[in-house]
């Protein structure tokens, strides 16, 4: 998978990361759908993009991913 096909969806949900939540985000997503190790990961992700039942998995993957993230951030900024 391409960064730039990551980069394109979350832009499509209105979604902006820093380059390291990106590549973290990257890594977890290729993880989570099997594409780790695929000869074309950017097109498979980009055809799992067009298809309405992956498409909707891969957004609440994403936004699952972004709460965790924010309970991780929050959990830190209390601790402090």
């Amino acid at each position: 998978m391409s960064r730039a096909v990551l980069l394109s969806i979350l832009l499509k949900m209105g979604i902006l990361l820093n380059d390291y939540e990106t590549g973290e985000l990257y890594r977890e997503l290729l993880n989570y759908f099997g594409l780790v190790g695929a000869l074309d990961e950017c097109q498979a992700l980009e055809s799992a993009w067009k298809d309405p039942y992956n498409r909707r998995q891969i957004e609440e993957f994403i936004k699952a991913w972004l709460r965790r993230r924010w309970r991780r951030k929050e959990a830190t900024v209390s601790v402090i």
